[in-house]
């Protein structure tokens, strides 16, 4: 997805195990990938909403229909 190599993970860990420290590092790892799984499951529930209630296309019966109810309201007034 990203085209990230082994030497580049490896640059990124050196980096981030510099910046927080070896004692943070498994804390924040477990909370990115809380993060990831919460986005995981949020992203399963919007696709699985939207297969459950498909969009429902307007044909163009529907559209003269609207059209005439607009013509009627219009001649009523």
């Amino acid at each position: 997805m990203f085209n990230i190599g082994m030497p580049e993970l490896i640059v990124v860990f050196l980096v981030a195990l510099l910046v927080f420290g070896p004692e943070r590092l498994p804390e924040i790892g477990r909370q990115i990938g809380r993060a990831a799984a919460a986005l995981k499951r949020t992203a399963r529930d919007l696709r699985d909403t939207f297969e459950q209630e498909p969009l429902r296309e307007i044909t163009e019966e529907d559209r003269e229909k609207l059209g005439k109810s607009e013509e009627e309201k219009a001649q009523s007034v």
